[in-house]
């Protein structure tokens, strides 16, 4: 029974990433003027994740201070490698674009950044780290895993509009937005069934997935997103982007009394 619960839970949360079917009936020139405010969101939403979620999580599993520091730097760097490498191919694409004739016929496709795919990487990590511990609470009692549940789905609404506002951001369609955040989010299955399957050889994993995870978080929100940030140079609307960043490191402490 714990299996079936956990999967239905798991596929009820998941269709939070379709929270950004609400941003389709706005127009492009709307969706624009708040789109550096969903920036700032999603950069204290990631922020405050990673420092009152995920690490504390860590902490309070006990994981060594050695093997903690690693795995968050191992987070960092892991996502650098992965920026640099899509970046690189980014460049490589445009390079091959650059040189064809005018009268090719080869159609232009529209560019998509790296950050997406580094959001859809670290999304899908989260999720399968959120996806493992719903498993773990349902295995110790259903009451616990209703709970969990309910906190993960609340944590996920402003993490998967922050995801969508950024998935626009770089470049994706609106339709491909919605499609990619849901096959991110799915990938909590993934944690789920490896639970159920080797969390009792490999005992331990799961804070250190998360400590990974949480410096893939704190990467994303301060190597791409605050500076992106510092590109507005007018005061109100850089007030705005704090204040929004405030809101979604605010987000992230009312969770805790959820929990």
């Amino acid at each position: 029974m714990e299996i079936i619960y956990t999967f239905t839970s798991i596929f009820l949360v998941s269709f939070v990433s379709l929270v950004g079917v609400f941003f389709l009936s706005l127009k492009e020139m709307r969706l624009q003027t708040i789109m550096h405010l969903l920036v700032g969101l999603a950069a204290g939403a990631l922020l405050g994740d990673a420092f009152i979620h995920l690490i504390p999580e860590v902490f309070e599993e006990g994981l060594s201070g050695v093997i903690f520091s690693v795995a968050i730097l191992a987070g960092i760097l892991v996502f650098f490698m992965l920026e640099k490498y899509l970046h690189w191919q980014h460049h490589e694409h445009n390079a091959e674009h650059t040189h064809l004739p005018a009268h090719s016929g080869c159609e232009v496709k529209k560019q998509i950044n790296p950050l997406g795919t580094l959001v859809l990487f670290g999304d899908g990590l989260h999720n399968f780290v959120d996806g493992a511990i719903i498993a773990a609470s349902f295995m110790v009692s259903p009451a616990l895993g209703i709970t969990t549940t309910i906190a993960v789905f609340l944590h996920e609404i402003p993490q998967e509009i922050a995801d969508f506002a950024l998935l626009l951001h770089a470049g994706f369609s609106r339709a491909k937005a919605l499609l990619w955040n849901f096959v991110s989010a799915l990938t909590a299955l993934l944690g789920a069934g490896a639970f159920f399957i080797i969390g009792g050889t490999f005992s331990g994993i799961e804070p250190v997935a998360a400590a990974f995870t949480a410096g893939g978080f704190i990467y994303i929100a301060a190597a791409d997103l605050i500076p992106e940030l510092h590109e507005t140079k007018h005061p109100g609307r850089s007030a705005l982007q704090l204040l929004a960043m405030l809101v979604g490191i605010g987000l992230m402490f009312l969770l805790l009394l959820l929990e």
